[in-house]
């Protein structure tokens, strides 16, 4: 066994175990394991913990490493398992020289490695040469995030937003597409607020323009979430040009504007709204999806109604439901709490009228020829990112397929031409 990651949580951290795995190598780590959590909720960090005994048990003289963003918040209670050797935060676990201690077999005064986040001030744009066994890549653009919503613990896992620059990140995209990747995916945890803190300020939507102009091979670019109310003029232009993928992803968490307002989101219903209406006026192939907070503390009935109603309104299709989950330091921890069956109920409710717009979707998409770029044999997905099986290319391949039917889990299709 050399090095294995264990990856929980979002894009990033999927972008981030590349990086951990190679900079642990290149301490000269191996027989290790290195667990990367995610604290968005209480059952994400319940879960890394199951992950982390049974890992000890299967392989009981494997190093055992913890780290991200759980392990930012609460070090100690990973430091008090006897399972793991070290804990790392999330700054730390990037650099090579964090893991020597374990590959030297030095005697740690305390086995919690974890500074402050708050102190950070840059993000390196660590390069990778792609993801293990992925037809796309992701590429990390920004860290950190200075807002302070009143359920988000991330801010204190991920510390201050942070940019990398946009040379670095053009660089990198080239590199990757000249390994073969089809697709890139930009990442990061408040991706819209990309470049406040570089030279000349500058914005996502420039980014995005530059990649485009900078990589003309590059076949297909995604966005991976964006917060509606920091889209800049420059990715309204960019959303025009066809090799951005008509689907992004919207951190709305409400449709209802009291209960936005008491999460501390900076923007309306209304504006939410406008931007899903204005981006399909450029894009009519545009589609969104979203995450949803079910059961947000003092969400009434008609509250819940509102985010209900606004799935439909946006023909929202790609759902991330949560039952509202308190954490420990966040001002909805101390807010009046909706009974958690309440919250489950309602967070089905929520995920039903997402599938219910996502088969409308694939239904619309039946006669049409779609260009699909193939993840592994017999699957693929399309430039709105549904799921397409075919029986046609091989994995990395952009082909044109025929849609033949609507499925339980997407789209069947049969071979048509080849497209790129």
């Amino acid at each position: 066994m050399s090095i294995e990651t264990i990856t929980f949580g979002c894009r990033l951290n999927a972008y981030e175990s590349e990086v951990v795995k190679t900079e642990a190598a290149k301490s000269g780590l191996s027989d290790a394991i290195i667990v990367n959590t995610c604290a968005v909720t209480a059952e994400a960090v319940r879960q890394a913990k199951q992950a982390i005994r049974k890992a000890r048990r299967e392989n009981p003289d494997t190093k055992i490493i913890v780290t991200g963003c759980a392990a930012q918040t609460q070090g100690r209670d990973f430091g008090d398992m006897p399972e793991v050797d070290l804990v790392l935060g999330n700054d730390d676990k990037l650099k090579a020289q964090s893991y020597t201690p374990l590959v030297f077999g030095e005697k740690l005064n305390d086995k919690v490695q974890v500074n402050d986040i708050m102190s950070v001030t840059e993000t390196a744009g660590h390069l990778i040469d792609g993801l293990d066994g992925r037809a796309r890549a992701f590429v990390q653009v920004q860290n950190g995030c200075d807002h302070r919503c009143t359920f988000c613990i991330i801010p204190f896992g991920r510390g201050p937003s942070r940019s990398v620059p946009m040379g670095v990140v053009v660089d990198q995209i080239r590199r990757l597409v000249d390994n073969g990747y089809r697709e890139i995916v930009l990442t990061g945890v408040d991706i819209t607020s990309y470049g406040g803190d570089l030279p000349g300020t500058p914005t996502l939507g420039r980014l995005v323009l530059s990649i485009l102009k900078h990589v003309p091979d590059l076949p297909r670019l995604r966005i991976s979430s964006i917060d509606s109310v920091e889209a800049d003029p420059a990715l309204y232009d960019a959303v025009t040009d066809l090799r951005l993928m008509p689907h992004l992803h919207l951190s709305l968490q409400s449709g209802d504007d009291m209960i936005l307002k008491r999460m501390k989101r900076r923007h309306s219903r209304d504006e939410a709204l406008g931007i899903t209406e204005k981006l399909r006026g450029l894009r009519p192939e545009m589609v969104f999806g979203a995450d949803i907070i079910a059961g947000f503390p003092t969400e009434t009935d008609a509250m819940f109604q509102n985010t209900l109603d606004f799935v439909t309104e946006a023909r929202l299709t790609y759902l991330h439901v949560f039952p509202f989950s308190p954490r420990e330091g966040t001002p909805a921890a101390r807010m009046p709490q909706v009974a958690r069956r309440i919250a489950r109920d309602r967070a089905a409710l929520l995920r039903a009228a997402g599938e219910a717009r996502y088969r409308e979707l694939c239904e619309s998409r039946v006669g049409m020829t779609e260009n699909v770029l193939i993840e592994r044999e017999g699957l693929g997905r399309t430039e709105q990112f549904v799921p397409v099986a075919l029986d046609a290319g091989s994995p990395g391949e952009i082909v044109a397929v025929e849609i033949a039917a609507a499925t339980r889990d997407g789209l069947a299709a049969h071979p048509h031409r080849c497209a790129a």
